[in-house]
C-alpha cells in the first residue's frame, strides 16, 4: 500500500474522540498518525494500519 507522509487517511476503527480521519506525520515500520479530531498523536504497527485504511486523500 502507498501511504505517503502528508497524506489523509481514514480508518474503518474510529478514534477514542469519534473522529475517523488522521494525517500520516511519518512511514516506516510504524506510522505516527494525528487525528484530525482532537490533534492526538500515536504510533501504530504498519501492519495494524494497513488492514484498516478505508480510503487515502492525497493533496497533488
Amino acid at each position: 500500500m502507498d501511504v505517503q507522509v502528508g497524506d489523509r487517511v481514514e480508518l474503518k476503527k474510529p478514534h477514542p474522540c469519534g473522529g475517523h480521519r488522521f494525517e500520516v506525520l511519518r512511514v516506516g515500520m510504524d506510522f505516527r498518525l494525528k487525528c484530525l479530531t482532537c490533534a492526538h498523536e500515536m504510533l501504530v504497527p504498519r501492519a495494524k494500519i494497513e488492514r484498516f485504511i478505508r480510503r487515502i486523500e492525497r493533496d497533488e
